[in-house]
């Protein structure tokens, strides 16, 4: 989205900024331990439905949001949660950075399910095997992405900088209100 922004950039949401213009704004509390914990920067994030694979159209989209990063998931559960006034927070890695194209064989890679589409991917390959540096440049974006994720889950516990969910299970009751046993 934002030039200058490269994989593995840890981001914490300040405000998701959906398609329909709608903004959600993160709860400080949790965007700040976040912050603090991750290593992160705050940055605005835009939440789109579909990956933006053009250059230019990741430009127009930084122009539009001002958000140096956009993914497809925050905008939703931002919106879940406020529908049920829930707090949110979203800390993200850039995983493919505003100056390379994304290949149509990097489009086609993941299944609803987030598994490998292996044969998405080589019928992609085979159509256009132009794509193979792109998509290994890509590759490699993912890779960086990943490590810096895998290592911010390391800093940010079990309770992604919140809380130790852990104690929620000790406070809840051995039955529900109905008398039956809680399969805790």
């Amino acid at each position: 989205m934002a030039k200058g922004v490269a994989p593995g950039t840890k981001l914490v949401a300040r405000t998701i900024i959906a398609q329909d213009g709608a903004r959600y704004t993160a709860d400080p509390l949790w965007s700040n331990r976040l912050l603090a914990a991750g290593q992160a920067s705050f940055a605005d994030i835009a939440g789109i439905d579909l990956p933006v694979a053009g250059v230019a159209e990741r430009h127009a989209l930084h122009l539009k949001t001002g958000a140096l990063a956009a993914d497809t998931e925050s905008h939703v559960a931002a919106k879940v949660a406020a529908a049920y006034g829930l707090p949110f927070a979203a800390f993200r890695v850039v995983a493919d950075p505003a100056h390379r194209q994304l290949p149509h064989a990097a489009l086609v890679a993941i299944r609803p399910d987030g598994s490998l589409a292996f044969g998405a991917i080589l019928g992609s390959l085979a159509r256009d095997p132009r794509q193979v540096p792109q998509l290994l440049g890509t590759a490699n974006d993912a890779r960086a992405a990943f490590y810096a994720l895998f290592r911010c889950r390391k800093l940010l516990g079990s309770g992604l900088g919140f809380c130790d969910f852990r104690e929620f299970l000790l406070d809840m009751p051995a039955e529900d209100v109905i008398g039956g046993t809680l399969a805790v």
